[in-house]
C-alpha cells in the first residue's frame, strides 16, 4: 500500500464527525429490528442486518457499538441501549464455555462500561457488577485450554480442542482484564492457574504455529503470513498442519485472520507494560515475552503493507484464486465491485487499529522511524475506509462500513443483483471496530485519554 505521510489524527476528524452522525441512526435502527431475544445480528443482506448461526460471536459488538457511540459522542441515549442490554442479555455469553470468543463479547460490553466507570464518564455504581462478569469471563475462557506437545498449550476455539484459531489473540483480552482485577481459574485441587500465563503461551504457541517469519518453515514460508488455523493431535499435542474455516486455503492469507493478529499482539504490548517483572519471568521474562509480540505485531504488518492496494483496503485473501484476473490489483485502489473477488472492508477496521498501536509503541521504545512509518500506515488506512465507497451515508443501509465479507468459502455473503461477487454489505464486527478506531482517533486528535480495554487502570 501507499502510505500518506501527510496526515495526521486532526485531518480525519471530519470524516470521523461524519461517521458518527451516520452510526447514530444505523444504530437505532438495527434496535428497532434486531431487539433483545432475538438472534443475533450478523451481516446484512440487501442493507438489513440479519442473523447466522454459527456461534454467537456477535452480539457484544452489537451492544458495544452503542456504548462507543455514547462514548464518542455523550448522548446518553445510547449508553442506555448499551447498558440495558448488557444486563439483560449478555449474562449468557459471559459463562458460555463453547466459544473462544469472551473477548469479542464481553470485553465489547461489560469491558467498556467498566473502563468508562474508570475514565469517570459514568457512574461508578455498576463497578461490582461489570468486574464480577469480567472475572469470570476471563477464567472461562481460559478454561478452553488444550495442551500441546512441549507442556504448553493454547485456548483452542469453538472448532474443537485440535484447533488454535489466529483471531483468538484478540480475544485475550478477556484474561487480560481478569488477571487486572487480581482473578485466577480455579483448577483440580485449587490449583491456581495464572491468566496472565495462559495469555503467554496462547500468545507464543499463535506466533509460532499462525504465522510465519520467512525462515524456511515450509515451502510457503513468506514472512507475515498468517493460518487461520493451526491444528494439533489431541493424543500427544503434536503440531499438525495449517488449515482454514475462512480463508482460501491453508497455505494462503485470510486478512481478516492477518488483521486480528495485527491487532492484538499490539494491544497485549500495552497490556504487558502494566505487569511487573516478577510476574513475567515465571514465564519466561519481559524481554522474551515482548520480543516474541513484537516479531509477531511487526511481521503481520509488514505483510499487510505489502500485500494491501495502495488505498489499505485488503482484498478477502491473498491467494484467493480470482486475483490473478485483476492484473497489477496492488498498485491501484482495491475495487469492491470487481468481477472475480471481494474485498473485506472489516480487515482493514481491525488491522489500521494494529498499525497505529503498533506505531504508538514503536515511538514509544525510541524507534520513532519504524513507528512512523506503523502510524501514518494506520491513517492512511482509515482516511480511505471512513469514506466512499466504504462508509454508508444511506439511511436505509443498516450498515456503517460497507463491502464487508464473512465466509466467502461458504457463499453466506449477499450477492448483489446484476454483480458476480459479494459487495455493498456489512459486518456487526466490521462495524464496530470502525467505531473502535474512530473514536481511537478521535480522542489522540482531541487529547482525551487514550483509550485502550483497561483504560482508567494506568
Amino acid at each position: 500500500m501507499k502510505i500518506d505521510d501527510g496526515l495526521g489524527p486532526a485531518d480525519l476528524l471530519p470524516r470521523i464527525g461524519r461517521l458518527w452522525e451516520a452510526s447514530a441512526a444505523k444504530i437505532e435502527s438495527i434496535e428497532q429490528t434486531c431487539p433483545p431475544g432475538s438472534p443475533s445480528p450478523v451481516f446484512t443482506v440487501a442493507g438489513r442486518y440479519t442473523a447466522r448461526g454459527w456461534t454467537e460471536w456477535t452480539q457484544g459488538f452489537q451492544y458495544g457499538s452503542a456504548i462507543l457511540q455514547f462514548d464518542a459522542t455523550g448522548d446518553e441515549r445510547f449508553l442506555t441501549i448499551g447498558r440495558d442490554a448488557t444486563v439483560n442479555v449478555m449474562a449468557g455469553h459471559v459463562s458460555h464455555i463453547g466459544v473462544h470468543d469472551h473477548g469479542f463479547n464481553n470485553v465489547s460490553t461489560y469491558g467498556n462500561l467498566w473502563r468508562l466507570a474508570n475514565e469517570g464518564r459514568i457512574d461508578a455504581g455498576d463497578r461490582n457488577f461489570h468486574e464480577l462478569a469480567l472475572k469470570i469471563t476471563g477464567a472461562v475462557q481460559a478454561a478452553r485450554w488444550q495442551t500441546t506437545q512441549d507442556g504448553t498449550g493454547y485456548i483452542y476455539s469453538f472448532n474443537g480442542p485440535q484447533s488454535l484459531f489466529v483471531d483468538t489473540i484478540r480475544s485475550c483480552r478477556a484474561l487480560a482484564v481478569s488477571h487486572l482485577l487480581g482473578h485466577a481459574l480455579m483448577g483440580e485441587h485449587d490449583e491456581r492457574i495464572s491468566l496472565l500465563g495462559r495469555i503467554v503461551e496462547h500468545a507464543r504457541n499463535t506466533a509460532r504455529w499462525n504465522i510465519w517469519y520467512g525462515t524456511g518453515r515450509d515451502f510457503y514460508d513468506v514472512r507475515g503470513r498468517t493460518a487461520h488455523e493451526s491444528l494439533f493431535n489431541t493424543n500427544d499435542g503434536h503440531y499438525r498442519a495449517p488449515s482454514t474455516q475462512q480463508g482460501y486455503s491453508p497455505f494462503s492469507t485470510w486478512t481478516r485472520g492477518l488483521a486480528w493478529a495485527m491487532l492484538g499482539y499490539p494491544e497485549q504490548l500495552e497490556f504487558l507494560e502494566l505487569a511487573d517483572d516478577d510476574e513475567l519471568d515465571a514465564f519466561g521474562g519481559r524481554a522474551e515475552i515482548t520480543q516474541m509480540m513484537l516479531d509477531a505485531a511487526t511481521a503481520t504488518c509488514d505483510f499487510y503493507l505489502e500485500h494491501t492496494p495502495v488505498d489499505g483496503i485488503p482484498y478477502w485473501d491473498t491467494g484467493a484464486p480470482g486475483l490473478v484476473h485483476l492484473g497489477d490489483y496492488l498498485g491501484r485502489p482495491a475495487d469492491p465491485y470487481n468481477a472475480h473477488e471481494p474485498v473485506d472492508s472489516s480487515a482493514a477496521a481491525i488491522g489500521a487499529q494494529g498499525l497505529l498501536r503498533l506505531g504508538r509503541y514503536l515511538t514509544g521504545k525510541g524507534r520513532e522511524d519504524d513507528g512512523r512509518r506503523y502510524w501514518q500506515a494506520g491513517l492512511t488506512v482509515a482516511n480511505t475506509l471512513f469514506g466512499e465507497p466504504y462508509l454508508s451515508v444511506d439511511p436505509a443501509h443498516q450498515g456503517l462500513i460497507l463491502h464487508s465479507v464473512y465466509h466467502r468459502p461458504n457463499g453466506w455473503d449477499h450477492v448483489p443483483a446484476g454483480q458476480r461477487v459479494p459487495n455493498g454489505e456489512s459486518s456487526m464486527w466490521g462495524d464496530y471496530h470502525a467505531r473502535e478506531l474512530a473514536l481511537y482517533l478521535q480522542r489522540i486528535a482531541r487529547d482525551e485519554p487514550y483509550y485502550t480495554f483497561f483504560g482508567g487502570t494506568r
